[in-house]
């Protein structure tokens, strides 16, 4: 292994994160060693555990990082026109890390609750916007539930198309939602 130069320890811990992304993007937290995060980082375990504790605080701290981004993208308190293009550039921009949130801590009985409350914040917002076009009731709570679902699983899907058409993927990912607006009634 290449010796590391000496850097800022900020500046250090965003290599590192940076590194551990990319490495649990590929397989997830079971089947990825600190082994593969040292190499992809460029540094020795000591260095490593000089920033992380464990392999569960560095995986909890991409999946805090990449939500943090992914907010300071989108937003968290309303959507609107603008969100969908917004969450599209933010998988654009760090596709391993909305794939780890999306595919791979989803499935992590040890850091769902990433995903839990990210996924409840979503239907609590959308419900929100759908109560000005559908009545209270289980198809507004159908379409509150199925929105961001859709939405996470056309950007994800659009990320292993390789991401074709950029300009016109956002109105397709639309066009998607409001199939589910309409089948609810909208």
């Amino acid at each position: 292994m290449a010796t590391s130069r000496r850097m800022p320890r900020a500046q250090r811990r965003a290599q590192i994160l940076d590194a551990a992304t990319r490495a649990f993007a590929r397989a997830g937290f079971a089947a990825t060693g600190l082994d593969e995060v040292a190499a992809e980082s460029g540094v020795t375990h000591v260095i490593l555990y000089r920033h992380f504790a464990s392999k569960s605080e560095l995986y909890r701290a991409v999946l805090d990082r990449a939500c943090q981004r992914l907010e300071e993208s989108v937003g968290s308190s309303d959507f609107d026109e603008t969100s969908i293009p917004a969450l599209l550039r933010a998988a654009a921009e760090d596709p391993d890390g909305f794939r780890l949130l999306f595919r791979h801590a989803v499935r992590e009985p040890e850091f769902r609750d990433v995903i839990d409350t990210f996924r409840t914040a979503a239907i609590e917002v959308t419900d929100r916007q759908l109560a000005e076009v559908i009545p209270a009731g289980p198809w507004r709570d159908w379409a509150a539930r199925l929105v961001p679902t859709v939405a996470l699983e056309a950007v994800l899907a659009w990320l292993d198309a390789g991401q074709p058409d950029p300009d016109q993927a956002a109105e397709r990912v639309e066009q998607a939602v409001h199939g589910v607006l309409s089948a609810a009634g909208a």
